[in-house]
């Protein structure tokens, strides 16, 4: 494992300590690094499963299915169901984003068609103002005449 792979792991493993442990309840620096090494082996191992799915369907990109079979073989399946629902849970979020995002993109072509629009009859407008003012007898040529 690379340090860096070691420094994200541990910030990582910092912030969930925090945030599940009681407060005032402290952790060696020892145990801090010993924690964090853990849980980058258990990623390790975890996708290394993972990949063996992914390799026994002939597949280079591993996927979601793929890692909850590794947790059900590295014998986690507790793990399995909540990781199901926050998987559901991710996926109804990317689903809302992207509607939002293409609602977003629709209103934007509505505005732009509608200025188009607004423009075209600006200009027709301007047109048919210049054709009226070519058509009207010009008060100084009725003079000369």
């Amino acid at each position: 494992m690379t340090q860096r792979h070691e420094q994200l792991t541990g910030t990582t493993v910092g912030a969930m300590r925090k945030s599940l442990l009681p407060d005032g309840v402290n952790i060696s620096k020892e145990a801090r690094s010993a924690i964090s090494r853990a849980a980058s082996v258990f990623v390790l191992y975890a996708t290394s499963c993972a990949n063996n799915f992914a390799m026994k369907g002939k597949r280079k990109t591993l996927n979601a299915s793929d890692v909850l079979s590794a947790m059900e073989e590295m014998e986690f399946q507790r793990f399995v169901t909540p990781l199901k629902e926050a998987l559901e849970a991710y996926r109804r979020e990317q689903k809302g984003k992207k509607e939002a995002s293409e609602q977003k993109k629709k209103d934007k072509d509505k505005k732009t068609d509608s200025e188009e629009q607004d423009k075209s009859r600006d200009e027709d407008n301007d047109e048919d103002e210049d054709r009226l003012e070519e058509e009207e007898p010009n008060e100084e040529e009725e003079v000369d005449n």
